[in-house]
């Protein structure tokens, strides 16, 4: 058998290719849209992708399956549970529970484990040349290292009410059945740490099932349903908002990029016009530089591990952006974006300095200056924050704005108090402070230290 684990630093989600290679055939779970991956490790490997498959219609990143059908002629294989509103509508082998996927000598058992969505199904494996017992199940969004899925997507992100209840109880079934699996069986799940899929997962790529019935705090629960269903439920993240669309392009035909795109660099000229016109303009680099000369309007999403996940919360899909960033970086943000589905860039900048712009400069203040500004009437202290790290520990007299709806609830913004902004660490005080600028804010502080700074001086928090 030959295995290998594909992970997405940047959206934390993990996807599989496992082949046979007395057979030569290989099968890929949950591929992310840059399929160039899997055509090289098959490639390198003697290997031809002949099944295609996904544990639940994604809503945390735009799934490759039909680019990798597409380029390669293999057959997707997809769960075809959980009723009628949730099924694939575009053409593909359904799956039920117990069916099992034949990949040369290997084989994959599906299992139904509906609870973070209705249609969520898990693979079992099995390697018949070497035993003739399951050695490893991939779970999706089911089970993680240390955590499950969360129930409540479909109706935070997509608006469908009353689903978190009845998810919630699926999820607390589907763990008494995934109990039951031998001890020894190997989990891959399809996420890790910082995805918003779930609210505590481990950052180890793997367990096993006997590993997560002793850590995994969703199998401590046993005959106690409500109270299963009450820890699962609080304290779960915002989903970005991008999720919704997601879901929705991860079920629907759509159309198909099967190659990483290259963009164009633009003249002064074709920026001016473009930037003069409305495009909106996101700044990648690194928030200090920002902070130095940044172009007005424009707002700064740093092109690290979580470009992707606040492009999804800050960009409307239908409109198009420039990126400044440099040419060496092109490749790496456009497949963070392809990621997403967020095709509409028309192009990057690399210097904001020969624009003939009046650049501005980002206020930013050490602790010192913070601290001259608390307890004022005078002043409005935003903890920008999501929250539940807000109600976990805050500044006293901070109010809580979360970066991710900011554009949504300027009106909580004070336009006549000095405002002073803080995250935990920067880098999100450097995308709201942005914003702030950008809507027309003209006295907004930054104190860029954060929550990490304050608690590292030993300052008082509230609870």
């Amino acid at each position: 058998m030959f295995f290998q684990h594909i992970y997405d630093k940047s959206l934390a989600q993990a996807s599989y290719l496992i082949g046979c290679q007395a057979k030569g055939e290989a099968i890929v779970i949950d591929a992310k849209r840059d399929i160039d991956t899997y055509l090289e490790i098959a490639k390198e490997n003697n290997l031809t992708i002949t099944h295609i498959t996904e544990t639940h219609i994604h809503a945390d990143f735009l799934s490759g399956s039909r680019e990798l059908s597409e380029v390669t002629g293999a057959k997707m294989y997809l769960s075809d549970e959980g009723g009628v509103d949730w099924q694939y509508e575009f053409p593909h082998i359904g799956l039920k529970n117990g069916e099992v996927i034949n990949v040369g000598n290997l084989t994959l058992k599906v299992i139904h484990t509906p609870g973070h969505t209705p249609e969520s199904i898990s693979f079992l494996l099995t390697d018949h040349p070497a035993t003739d017992e399951p050695v490893m199940i991939f779970t999706g969004d089911f089970v993680f290292v240390g955590d499950i899925g969360r129930p409540d997507l479909l109706e935070k992100a997509a608006g469908i009410t009353g689903t978190q209840e009845k998810g919630a109880k699926e999820m607390f079934h589907s763990v008494q059945d995934f109990s039951k699996l031998p001890e020894f069986i190997q989990v891959w799940p399809g996420h890790g740490a910082g995805s918003a899929c779930g609210k505590s997962l481990g950052s180890v790529p793997s367990s096993t099932v006997g590993y997560e019935k002793i850590r995994n705090w969703a199998f401590q629960y046993e005959e106690d349903e409500e109270g299963f269903i009450e820890y699962l439920l609080e304290g779960q993240p915002e989903p970005p908002k991008y999720f919704a669309m997601m879901k929705k392009l991860n079920k629907v035909e759509r159309s198909l990029l099967t190659e990483v795109p290259k963009h164009k660099k633009l003249s002064k000229n074709e920026f001016l016009e473009s930037y003069n016109s409305g495009v909106k303009v996101i700044d990648t680099r690194n928030k200090v530089d920002f902070a130095e000369a940044f172009i007005p309007e424009s707002i700064n999403i740093q092109g690290n591990n979580s470009f992707s996940t606040w492009m999804g919360w800050l960009v409307n899909y239908s409109e198009p952006f420039i990126l400044v960033a440099q040419e060496e970086q092109m490749e790496d943000l456009t497949r963070k974006l392809m990621r997403i589905g967020m095709d509409q860039m028309m192009g990057y900048i690399d210097d904001v300095k020969n624009l003939g712009l009046d650049l501005q400069t980002a206020d930013v203040i050490d602790i010192a200056d913070f601290k001259t500004y608390l307890n004022r009437e005078d002043v409005q202290v935003v903890d920008v924050r999501n929250k539940t790290e807000y109600e976990t520990a805050h500044i006293k007299n901070a109010e809580n704005v979360f970066v991710g709806t900011l554009e949504e609830n300027l009106d909580k913004i004070s336009r006549d108090k000095q405002v002073v902004i803080h995250c935990q660490s920067g880098d999100r005080a450097a995308i709201a402070y942005s914003l702030l600028k950008k809507n027309g804010f003209g006295n907004v502080k930054n104190f860029s230290g954060g929550m990490k700074e304050w608690l590292e001086n030993d300052n008082v928090i509230t609870k």
